[in-house]
């Protein structure tokens, strides 16, 4: 991703007398991903995160990105389900591989909290490069790891673009795949010209 990356500052405010801790994340120079959303996409994520979740270790969170079009469906879940489980019993980070045709790339990320998502996953098409999906998902991992529970106030999550080139729909899609609101009781998008 040349020339792209993201930036993170956390600050505090007050709205209406309640301390609220602002995570302001900025993205530049992103081109999005285009997901998948059809019904054999979300089949095999969902199979791959009811049969992986409680393998996933707390303070981890795995992200799966898959190539479309999808070949041979049930056969590429069962073998990506084991090969994750190897990379998790390895403890590695990372994996590329091709299953039936199907190319697959699986990180293990740091971060996560009570209530989000220990496994996420998506369907692209094969351009552009899925790296964006990595990006967003090791940033809000950190947005949402950072910070202490403040009992006095509220979290927010502000999203912010420069360029024009934010990836709004793409950090859209990780917030709900990672359940960020369980973290976070505003998630705000803005962007800069």
């Amino acid at each position: 991703m040349s020339g792209a990356g993201s930036s993170q500052a956390t600050t505090y405010v007050k709205v209406a007398g309640r301390r609220v801790s602002l995570n302001v994340l900025t993205f530049r120079g992103v081109r999005e991903p285009r997901l998948r959303f059809d019904r054999v996409a979300t089949g095999l994520v969902r199979r791959l995160q009811a049969s992986l979740a409680k393998s996933v270790p707390d303070g981890r969170t795995v992200i799966v990105t898959i190539t479309a079009p999808i070949q041979q469906d049930s056969r590429t879940g069962a073998a990506l389900e084991h090969k994750i489980r190897e990379l998790l019993a390895g403890r590695r980070a990372q994996l590329e591989s091709a299953i039936h045709g199907n190319r697959t790339q699986v990180r293990v990320l740091k971060g996560g909290a009570r209530g989000t998502s220990k496994l996420i996953g998506f369907v692209h098409n094969p351009q552009p490069d899925p790296s964006v999906l990595f990006e967003v998902t090791r940033a809000l991992l950190s947005c949402i790891g950072s910070g202490r529970r403040d009992a006095r106030g509220d979290r927010w999550l502000v999203i912010a673009g420069q360029d024009g080139l934010a990836p709004f729909e793409t950090v859209r899609q990780v917030c709900f795949a990672l359940r960020a609101r369980a973290v976070f009781k505003h998630i705000l998008f803005a962007e800069s010209n």
